[in-house]
Formats: structure tokens, sequence, C-alpha cells
């Protein structure tokens, strides 16, 4: 056991000065090394994937080298070497700027890959602002419809798909939470209409969402709820409104698990426009009856 403990420690001291021989001769090459000598340098560490070290030898020797091949090599491995660093918005600016720079290059349509590559692992997760997201989808699709037949158009695809979810679910959880917040708060505000219309606005973005019948239900109720709680003024059109929504949601959805209470939705509907319409009839007949009256 004793030994054994010997053997791992002389190992971990064997390790210890191997890695402190390679950072002394790291840093000598940095200091004192030629422009040359740094490019093969950082080949060889990328070649055997010491990215950081690559990096820092090419980060430095890039505006030194002349415009040719090396100074082509030395900047498509840089945006590599941010890449498998995972700091993918340096990455996708570098990748990009290679594309720019050499667009003709044998490595320009790799390079524009992967500045959209970048984009989408840059991209947040659907809880957070869709900003980057955006973008990443701009990039992606320009990829597939400057290189439609490329190796990497079905992944471009694969990864269109998976950030336009990411949309379609940050836009869901907002109208969910617009109608769970949707009674007057002790500020006097409610998010009925709110509801009502980012749901409309959802089914415009993603007509094809699986979300669309859950939402369709809440909009109906919003709607509902928004035209008992508003001036009597405004109730006969939006309960109209309401039972319109009903009658869209039975032809598109006629077996849908929502059906029986969305009926006692319809039902209140009904009523509550049938009381505005005997109001209205009221207040007409008296107004004749007090036209009469002054006659």
């Amino acid at each position: 056991m004793k030994l054994l403990h010997v053997r791992f420690f002389v190992f971990l001291l064997a390790l210890s000065l191997f890695q402190l021989s390679c950072s002394k001769k790291f840093n000598k090459l940095q200091k004192k090394g030629t422009v040359d000598e740094k490019y093969k340098a950082a080949i060889e560490y990328y070649q055997n994937a010491d990215y950081y070290k690559a990096g820092v030898l090419l980060e430095e020797i890039t505006p030194l080298l002349k415009g040719d091949s090396t100074s082509e090599r030395a900047q498509f491995y840089n945006a590599y070497c941010n890449y498998y660093q995972s700091n993918y918005q340096m990455s996708s600016y570098l990748f990009k700027t290679f594309y720019a720079t050499y667009n003709n290059s044998e490595f320009a349509e790799e390079a524009y890959y992967m500045y959209a590559f970048s984009m989408f692992k840059d991209a947040p997760p659907h809880n957070l602002d869709q900003t980057n997201t955006l973008t990443a989808i701009d990039a992606l699709q320009t990829f597939i419809n400057t290189y439609p037949d490329s190796k990497y158009a079905k992944k471009c695809a694969q990864d269109l798909n998976d950030l336009r979810f990411r949309l379609e679910k940050k836009a869901y959880e907002k109208a969910k939470l617009y109608f769970k917040t949707r009674e007057p708060s002790f500020l006097g505000r409610s998010n009925y209409k709110a509801t009502v219309v980012s749901v409309e606005n959802f089914r415009k973005d993603f007509p094809d969402s699986k979300f669309n019948e859950e939402l369709s239900y809440l909009q109906i109720l919003a709607q509902q709820e928004l035209s008992d709680v508003s001036y009597f003024i405004k109730q006969k059109e939006r309960y109209n409104e309401a039972i319109s929504l009903y009658e869209k949601f039975i032809d598109k959805y006629p077996n849908s698990k929502y059906l029986k209470e969305l009926e006692k939705i319809y039902d209140k509907s009904l009523k509550g426009l049938e009381k505005v319409v005997k109001t209205e009839k009221e207040i007409e007949e008296a107004k004749k009856q007090a036209e009469k009256e002054k006659s």
C-alpha cells in the first residue's frame, strides 16, 4: 500500500515537472521565438488539441503574417481555437471575418458554417432573451440559401428547427403567463386582453404548433372573462368575439378534450350577450318614452 502511494507521488511529481518544463518552453517561445517558429508551434499545439496555447500564439502572430496561405490558415485555426474553448461569440466573429476576407478560400464554406454554428451554440435557452437566437436563425438560413447542397445543410436545418422551437416555447410560456396573471392585481391591472392578443399573435407566428389547441382554449376563456368585466359599451362586441372564437375552435378541433368546458364558456357568453341586448332595448325604449313625455 505504501509502495503504491510512493509510486503515485512520483507520478504526480514527474507530471508537475513536465508541465513546468512545457510552460517554460512556451513562455520562452512567446518572448524570443520568431514568427515562423511561433506559427509552427501553434500548428503543433493545435494538432495536439492544446487550443489555449495555439490560440495565444496565433492571435499574436496573425497581424504579422503576410497575406498568403500562412495568414489564411492562421486566422482559420485561431477561430477554431476559440470555438473549441467554447468562446462562441469570439469564434463566430472570427469565422465571419475570415469568410469576409477569404470568400474564395477552400475553407470559405466551412468558415461560414462554423460562424452560423457558433451562433447556434451561443443561443440561450428559451426562457432567456432571444435576440441571439434570432441572429443565429438568420445566419443558419443564410448559409442554407448560399450553400443549399452543402454537406452541412442538413445539420443547419436541424439546428434551425431547434432554434425556432425555442422561440415557439418562449411565446407559448409568455401567453400562459398572461393567462395565469389575467385577473386584476392590487393596482387594478388585468391581463385578459393581453392573453387574447398574445394567443392571436402566437397563432399567426406558429400556425402549426402543437400548443395552438391549448392556447386557443385559454384565449376563449380569457375573452369571455374580459367581456364580463368590460364597460357596458364594449360588452356586446366582446361577447360576440368570444362566441366567434368558440365556433372557430369547434370547427378546427371537433374532438378536443376542452369541448365540455368550452360549452359552459359558450353558454355564459350567450347569456351575457342576451343580457346586453336586453339592456340595450330597455335603454332604447326608455329614451323613446322620455322623448314622448317631452313632446
